[in-house]
């Protein structure tokens, strides 16, 4: 079971870098949900796979930069930021040697922690960050120093801070993730899934049949979501079947991981699913949050905790609401109070 859940994560992980890169954002988050899984699953980081736990975490919090109502720390001071150069100082403690795509990512890193403070107009957070971020070292200095009286200016638009964009960053780590995908480029999975299609003509079937045909976006994505699924069980069952020789443990895992697959994206379809069964996303008309709702929100707060956004949304009695509207709501809660 240790060594599939090996193969998995370096799986997990290698979708994860690709579809951050193509800027997927419905599937990185299915292979988020999954590569956490994963992570959580892990009673220990093995040693070969330090770099592909800190990359996945790194690219988790880069993703979620923006909403600092999101919490990655038992800190809450920690901003998803500045939880990410924490994953990034363990990564490149990694490298064989520092080039200047490390030096550049963790500056811009640095940067944006700041930058998203002030666009969000709390200048008393940016400038106790930025206490956290710097040592007394001299090379940090002159950052630190032009950083600090960017926060004085109390202006998110300074040519600084628009010169070392957010967009910026997002393209030194795709950068990053190139490289290290050429580094990992033979994942076992993805070998034994080339065999696979090649010997079964998968294909030549899907290619047979991709003829024009009147499908709806919902049908479109639960048929992907059912391939996926049964390709998953096909894929595990002949790779481990040469691989382990315990039974129960090859069974086992295949349907663990069948189901995590499975699981996770039926969970993000809840989450945008109304309680009477219609679409939400057919449905998004915006429209004010009553009283009741508020309540329900803090009470689900309260029970679940900031950032539990779907098990409040699940467990609560909310008006045709996304996990994402219950964020962005409890971040304008927290402004008033």
């Amino acid at each position: 079971e240790a060594v599939a859940a090996e193969w998995m994560l370096e799986f997990a992980c290698s979708c994860l870098c690709r579809h951050f890169a193509e800027q997927s954002g419905a599937e990185f988050r299915r292979w988020r949900d999954v590569a956490q899984a994963l992570i959580n699953g892990l009673s220990e980081i093995p040693l070969h796979q330090k770099k592909t736990v800190y990359l996945c975490q790194l690219l988790i919090r880069i993703a979620q930069g923006k909403s600092l109502g999101l919490q990655f720390e038992n800190d809450q001071r920690i901003s998803p930021l500045e939880s990410a150069l924490s994953f990034w100082t363990l990564l490149e403690r990694e490298e064989i040697k520092l080039e200047k795509l490390h030096e550049d990512i963790r500056r811009l890193i640095q940067i944006q922690i700041v930058a998203v403070y002030m666009e969000n107009r709390y200048f008393k957070e940016a400038a106790e960050v930025l206490e956290r971020l710097f040592t007394d070292s001299e090379s940090d200095k002159p950052l630190r120093v032009k950083l600090a009286t960017v926060i004085k200016t109390k202006d998110p638009y300074v040519p600084l801070l628009q010169s070392f964009s957010y967009s910026l960053l997002i393209s030194k780590i795709k950068s990053y993730i190139e490289l290290f995908m050429k580094e990992n480029e033979t994942t076992f999975l993805i070998q034994e899934a080339t065999k696979q299609v090649a010997s079964k003509g998968l294909g030549e079937t899907a290619l047979q049949n991709n003829r024009p045909v009147e499908v709806n976006e919902n049908e479109k994505s639960n048929l992907q979501t059912k391939q996926r699924f049964v390709l998953s069980i096909i894929l595990l069952r002949d790779v481990l079947g040469q691989s382990l020789a315990v039974n129960f443990a090859k069974s086992f895992t295949i349907f663990w991981f069948a189901c995590l697959v499975y699981g996770t994206h039926r969970l993000n379809n809840m989450q945008n699913v109304g309680k009477d069964g219609v679409s939400l996303a057919c449905n998004r008309r915006r429209q004010r949050w009553t009283c009741k709702e508020d309540l329900e929100l803090k009470l689900g707060v309260k029970e679940f905790g900031v950032g539990n956004w779907a098990k409040i949304l699940l467990h609560g009695n909310f008006n045709n609401r996304t996990s994402v509207m219950l964020k962005d709501r409890w971040r304008t809660l927290s402004k008033i109070k």
